[in-house]
């Protein structure tokens, strides 16, 4: 109770301090009350996971009755995610903003949104009630908003916002109607109600009512195709806020989901398909677009989309699993998604920085006008290469850790099952093997097309380095990033009772994961890490070697041309353009051509975009509607009299129609 009390007087503390300081002490500001805010829950978080869970009981409303704060293993794994991405999203933040120092109202709103947002994330963690938890959900969506608008003064930027808010509404009615029916069979808001009107109804309700919260969470978490505020939100919002969007605010969707499926308990079986089949295609689409993208903050927010698959694909395996009876599938399947949870916020969180880094130094993020950009940022174009590596799912870094636990859960699932329940395993090896293969594919292009070759454009200003204080936070979630591909088994240990909360066994995780694969994926890494540094060894010798020789310039070969420039460098275009020949049918994808005439032509112009076939479809019936409604424009006409005029009619019109009726029944009577 202790802790609760401390946790609630630091934001009452720290709220109004942000508002009344100045703006270049904001942001120390705001970095202390996450570290002390985080330090609070985290201390909670760690007890969980080492078998000491906190229960908290409140006094409520004669609505909500006893409010329920339980910190167990599954909170306690994401209340750290969240704690770790918004301690580093606070450190890189506060020196990001300092160019909007001039905005003192909008910085003070920003950085009480980010408070807010982070102990709503919280909330939304340890609460056991419905009705509270609804509060604290809404409370995350609106300060989320206010974090994704803070460049208001663009239209794009608010348009995203809102976008984002609505759907973030549909999310909250979805839920709602979930919550409410639960309490209309039992009558109460706590979270077991959820678990006694499981057993209590039939299978075909709990089912409903798993799909209903399902897309509820799935809203948050972006899965296909509930995804489309996704792509707008992460561009439009500052870079800070894109990495904890990326990084916790989509996986509280994950946490909700997780959460029902422990408390339901419905038909495992038909769960899980039907999860590990929305996944593949979330995992696959979301792929296949980022690799059009031009805008490099787009192109990292489709690839939240696939991940999202990625973690969804484990959350199925463990589904079936328990379906099965299996409990190796299903450890391997729910270890594999919750140490996806983490590793995805760490390195698509570097991703973002990174390319924080590269928008403030060039006012850009068209990927098509950079290049060279190692040059000038070695620190960022490092810490990108290795984020890449990461998110590919390559060792020894720590996105191979929970791919690989996922293929195994996948792999054991083609064991365990017969004709025709192996298609699904088979179809979701092909889709994981996919999307490792065109993330590669992406993230080649981006890495290349940003930071290595010639400049592909002449910038104002002179492109630097970013401040050492960007660079710090980069190169701790660097550390994380490495430490779990090195050393795995300390991660999977911290889940053990996470996943055994989950899965309902009695052995802690690392007896149940099969010794060899834990072993296989330590050798891997490690060896990896050996390659690395033998690579590194060879290439120092090399140059050592090379340095005591005369070196001369030259120009290099460039095929025959006489006069080559800049402009005969793939762009990002160009070097996908295999890609998208073979994904055109399957994608929205729209070209621009200008074609070279006349003996004296202007200039050639080609330029293709893609478009959310998804979002499309979504938007057609708002457009009709929007054009319906277009038609009764014409009674703008801008004249006060008119508007009073209007007005009268509208007040006469509510006078006439009863008085109408009125005479009409008099009338009847008489006749009568």
């Amino acid at each position: 109770m202790l802790y609760f009390y401390l946790y609630i007087l630091i934001v009452l503390i720290s709220i109004p301090t942000i508002g009344l300081l100045s703006a270049k002490n904001k942001g120390i500001a705001v970095i202390i009350s996450v570290v002390l805010l985080s330090t609070v829950s985290s201390i909670l978080s760690i007890n969980a996971l080492s078998g000491n869970s906190t229960t908290i009981f409140l006094y409520g409303s004669i609505v909500t009755k006893t409010i329920n704060l339980v910190i167990d293993p599954i909170a306690a794994w994401f209340i750290l995610t969240i704690n770790f991405t918004f301690i580093t999203g606070a450190i890189y933040g506060s020196n990001y903003m300092k160019v909007y120092e001039q905005q003192t109202s909008k910085l003070s709103l920003h950085w009480i949104s980010y408070i807010f947002t982070h102990s709503a994330l919280i909330a939304v963690c340890v609460l056991q009630n419905t009705f509270v938890f609804l509060i604290a959900w809404e409370i995350m969506a609106v300060g989320a908003f206010f974090l994704v608008i803070f460049e208001s003064n663009k239209s794009h930027t608010i348009s995203a916002g809102i976008n984002y808010l609505i759907q973030s509404h549909i999310a909250i009615i979805l839920l709602t109607i979930g919550f409410v029916w639960v309490y209309a069979e039992t009558g109460s808001f706590n979270f077991d109600a959820i678990s006694e009107f499981a057993k209590t109804q039939s299978n075909l309700y709990s089912f409903i009512l798993m799909i209903i919260l399902f897309t509820g969470f799935g809203i948050k978490a972006g899965f296909v195709p509930l995804h489309t505020w996704l792509p707008h939100a992460h561009p439009a919002a500052p870079t800070h806020i894109s990495a904890v969007m990326s990084g916790v605010i989509i996986k509280i969707g994950i946490y909700g989901i997780i959460r029902m499926i422990f408390l339901l308990q419905v038909n495992y079986l038909l769960v899980g398909y039907f999860i590990l089949f929305i996944s593949v295609i979330t995992g696959i689409y979301g792929v296949m677009l980022a690799i059009l993208q031009h805008n490099l903050k787009k192109l990292l927010a489709y690839h939240s989309v696939e991940n999202i698959g990625i973690i969804g694909i484990g959350i199925g395996i463990g589904c079936i699993g328990m379906g099965y009876g299996n409990t190796l599938m299903s450890v391997l399947g729910f270890s594999g998604a919750l140490l996806h949870t983490l590793n995805h916020s760490l390195f698509k969180s570097l991703l973002f920085f990174g390319a924080g880094n590269v928008y403030q130094s060039t006012h850009s993020l068209n990927i098509d006008r950079f290049g060279g950009l190692i040059k000038k940022m070695p620190h960022t174009a490092f810490l990108f290469l290795i984020a890449s590596l990461a998110i590919c799912g390559l060792p020894p870094f720590n996105g191979f850790v929970s791919e690989f636990i996922i293929y195994s859960g996948l792999l054991d699932g083609l064991q365990q099952t017969s004709f025709p329940y192996l298609l699904p395993f088979i179809i979701s090896i092909l889709g994981l093997a996919l999307i490792g293969g065109l993330a590669m594919l992406c993230f080649t292009k981006a890495f290349g097309m940003i930071f290595l070759g010639s400049p592909r454009h002449e910038f104002e200003h002179e492109v630097e380095e970013s401040h050492i204080l960007k660079r710090i936070p980069m190169y701790l979630i660097l550390a994380l990033i490495v430490l779990i591909g090195i050393f795995p088994q300390w991660f999977i240990n911290s889940l053990s009772l996470a996943v055994a909360q989950l899965t309902s066994i009695k052995t802690t995780v690392p007896k149940s994961i099969n010794v060899n694969l834990i072993e296989t994926i330590e050798i891997i890494g490690r060896n990896s890490i050996a390659l690395i540094l033998l690579s590194i060894f060879i290439y120092s010798i090399r140059n050592r070697i090379i340095s005591k020789k005369q070196i001369t310039h030259n120009t290099t070969w460039g095929c025959g041309y006489i006069a080559p420039t800049e402009k005969m460098q793939y762009t990002a275009s160009s070097y996908i353009r295999a890609y998208r020949k073979l994904a055109e049918p399957l994608l929205s994808i729209t070209k621009h051509k200008k074609n070279v005439q006349g003996i004296f032509p202007d200039k050639a112009k080609h330029e293709t975009h893609s478009n959310d076939g998804i979002e499309e479809i979504i938007h057609w019936p708002i457009q009709r509607l929007r054009y319906f409604l277009d038609t009764f424009s014409l009674l703008q006409k801008g004249k006060l009299q008119l508007y009073i005029l209007y007005g009268m009619i509208f007040i006469l019109t509510l006078i006439i129609i009863p008085l109408t009726i009125y005479i009409y029944e008099l009338f009847i009577h008489f006749l009568n």
